[in-house]
């Protein structure tokens, strides 16, 4: 067992963040981690901050941490070593079956002045390696290293502690307050240029943490409680993000630039025209998010008539008895701190910050051991690393779609693909402005009316022997997903994402009619790769075949297991039916019988049994009793179903009711990647699925 003590050096270092993303470096990496907070200070009975937030984010159950007041009353009654022995037990519960853990330790109090001791105590009882975690808030690079030495001798200097390295946080962070700047005011990556480099000194830097503005916007919910608002209209009240404060007293011209997505407008309740003004730029697409109304004032019933619309359309309005002063006061103190149940943001914070950790350094200094398991992080990670290894041209025909223009826009930014928009420049400009998108300039947008004629002669000739004449392609290129599969066809393009706004008939109908299906393919199929809180398993048909014969469900388990070594998972493929072996009769057990007979006879290398039920088929304990020579009961990687009713019905079952996320589906056996969204796809999920296909097209090509 590798323990990792993270000892912050000071008030705000992020702490809480830092565990976090650690834990999310180490998941990357395949690498199974707990988390334990030894000690904190909070009240018996609450449930502790650090400790709540992991519970959210990860499939552990770290117990509470010791009470600080019942540590303060060990220590000062002469039993430090009884707390040591107490810790020791605790951490005993904490790591149970994991390879790491990460172990936060106090935040240094000058109130407290034994909480730094105690953090070297604890992380010597516990035999821990040590991170240093240092803000670079408001100091140089020079007093940055003398925080660090300091904090260093506490755990007895750099020679005699096992200190493996430092993380330095909040690096570029600006002087002003961050939600009074402007979305005109100097960037983070201006910023970030102007910043003093930071060099250390006899320790190892495994970080630099650069502060983003995105990471620290909280939800308008955050901002009504901590100024304890009361609801005018709650809207989408705990999904918009405050990027900006403005306080609007000035007159309305001198006021309509600050109505920017992202931005929380503080005005008067009696200004009628500012609220007037900020309904008008909701309905034009503009998310703001949010409208603080102060002073006690409330606008009439009249007022609020004309902001239906944008009521509707989910505008938080907010009234508080303070007035516009007092308000601005309190929102300029306002605490950043990531609340535990704003769990979109503790993902992207912790993202964030894991990608600005040396995961090989930090893996080096541990020495950390590495399993088979693909956690749905390592998962992802490596389907961006893959992805980034070969651009790809991915071609988007819903380039319109906002959810699409968001997703490309990462993907662009990340490196993931080249990706090709198909739509109008002004729309998409439109949409990407409502929206607070700024379009890289390498994100390519393509006008369909002024490629289409260009792609009439091959079409006509793809599909001559079904007497396509040139005005019918004409007509069937209107459509952007036909378009997009005809550059696909003609190499223009590498690969095809689409079905956000389109049925997965209107995005595999093109592709079996101009791609067709790959050599030695019986059918187009398709598999999910789902994100459980473990590991990724693979489930296959679930979107495409209704109900395939023995033949066609034996080509669907080949296929799938090939997607899943294709992706780094080692295939275990369990063929699912409603009967464990041959307890069970009927037609339907049969087929399931027969096409893994089919399927192991077509591919003796791969690992195939089956017909197991679900339950035998991924849990060990049921495995035993059910199936206890299969070599797939109780590990199954890959699972078939035996018809699109179950595998739908499965997949969305345990998409919505574990809360995991699914990436697909992947069409397989089609000669060149096109591959299917949901119409209820997120940004993540169309990103991800951008990534797949580029890996896709580099496999086709190799």
């Amino acid at each position: 067992m590798i323990n990792i003590f993270i000892a912050p050096t000071g008030l705000h270092s992020g702490l809480n963040s830092i565990s976090i993303a650690l834990l999310h470096a180490l998941d990357t990496q395949g690498i199974k981690a707990s988390f334990f907070k030894p000690v904190a200070p909070y009240t018996e009975g609450e449930i502790e901050r650090s400790t709540q937030m992991v519970k959210q984010t990860y499939p552990l159950n770290p117990p509470q941490p010791m009470p600080l007041k019942q540590a303060q009353q060990l220590i000062s009654t002469g039993q430090t070593d009884r707390l040591l022995e107490d810790l020791v037990g605790l951490h005993h519960i904490a790591t149970a079956g994991t390879e790491v853990t990460i172990v936060e330790g106090l935040v240094p109090d000058r109130s407290e002045p034994y909480t730094a001791k105690l953090n070297a105590e604890i992380a010597k009882a516990l035999n821990a390696d040590i991170i240093l975690v240092s803000s670079a808030e408001e100091r140089t690079s020079g007093e940055i290293q003398a925080d660090i030495n300091l904090n260093a001798a506490i755990f007895g200097g750099f020679k005699n502690a096992n200190i493996i390295g430092a993380i330095i946080n909040k690096y570029g962070i600006p002087t002003e307050s961050h939600f009074m700047l402007s979305n005109s005011d100097e960037s983070d990556a201006e910023r970030l240029s102007k910043a003093p480099k930071i060099e250390l000194e006899h320790c190892r830097l495994l970080g630099t943490i650069p502060w983003q503005r995105d990471l620290i916007s909280p939800r308008t919910l955050d901002i009504a409680r901590q100024i304890k608002a009361s609801t005018i209209n709650a809207g989408e009240l705990d999904t918009r993000r405050v990027k900006t404060i403005t306080l609007c007293a000035r007159t309305l011209p001198n006021m309509l630039n600050r109505l920017t997505a992202g931005t929380l407008i503080v005005t008067p309740g009696d200004r009628d025209d500012i609220i007037l003004a900020c309904a008008l730029a909701e309905t034009n697409g503009t998310p703001l998010a949010g409208l603080v109304l102060t002073g006690g004032l409330l606008p009439s019933d009249d007022v609020l008539r004309l902001c239906q619309k944008a009521i509707t359309s989910g505008l938080p309005i907010l009234s508080t008895n303070s007035d516009t002063f007092a308000c601005a006061n309190q929102l300029h103190h306002i605490n950043t701190a990531v609340p535990e149940d704003d769990l979109q943001r503790i993902d992207l914070i912790r993202a964030h910050i894991a990608e600005h950790i040396d995961i090989p350094a930090l893996l080096t200094a541990i020495n950390a051991p590495h399993t088979e398991r693909l956690s749905p992080a390592a998962f992802r990670f490596q389907l961006v690393e893959r992805a980034r290894a070969n651009l790809q041209r991915i071609v988007l025909p819903e380039g319109e779609e906002p959810r699409t223009i968001q997703a490309a826009t990462i993907c662009q930014q990340r490196g993931i693909a080249q990706c090709i928009l198909l739509g109008k420049a002004e729309i998409i400009h439109q949409v990407a402005e409502a929206q607070g998108i700024v379009l890289p300039d390498d994100l390519k947008i393509m006008d369909p009316d002024s490629i289409r004629e260009d792609y009439v002669p091959a079409m006509v000739e793809l599909r001559k022997h079904k007497n396509l004449t040139a005005p019918m392609a004409v007509a069937q290129l209107e459509d952007n997903v036909v378009l997009g599969t005809m550059m696909l066809a003609l190499d223009h393009v590498d690969g095809l994402v689409s079905g956000a706004i389109h049925t997965t008939a209107n995005t595999i109908r093109p592709a079996m009619q101009l791609i067709k299906t790959a050599p030695g393919a019986k059918l187009v199929s398709s598999v999910f790769y789902m994100c459980l809180p473990e590991q990724v398993l693979v489930y296959g048909d679930c979107a495409v075949n209704p109900d395939p014969n023995a033949e066609e469900l034996a080509d669907i388990a080949i296929q799938s297991a090939d997607s899943a070594l294709a992706m780094g998972i080692k295939p275990k493929v369990a063929m699912i039916s409603y009967s464990t072996g041959a307890s069970g009769t009927g037609s339907d057990v049969e087929k399931v019988k027969q096409a893994t007979a089919i399927a192991k006879e077509l591919r003796p290398d791969l690992i195939i049994d089956g017909p197991l039920q679900y339950d035998a088929a991924t849990t060990a304990s049921v495995a035993k009793s059910k199936a206890p020579n299969s070599p797939v009961a109780g590990q199954a990687t890959v699972l078939i179903f035996p018809d699109l009713n179950t595998g739908n019905t499965t997949y969305k079952a345990v998409q919505r009711s574990a809360h995991v996320i699914s990436v697909g589906p992947m069409l397989q056996g089609l000669r060149k990647p096109v591959n299917d969204l949901s119409r209820g796809a997120l940004v993540e999920d169309i990103v991800y699925t951008i990534a797949l296909t580029s890996i896709q097209a580099q496999q086709l090509k190799s």
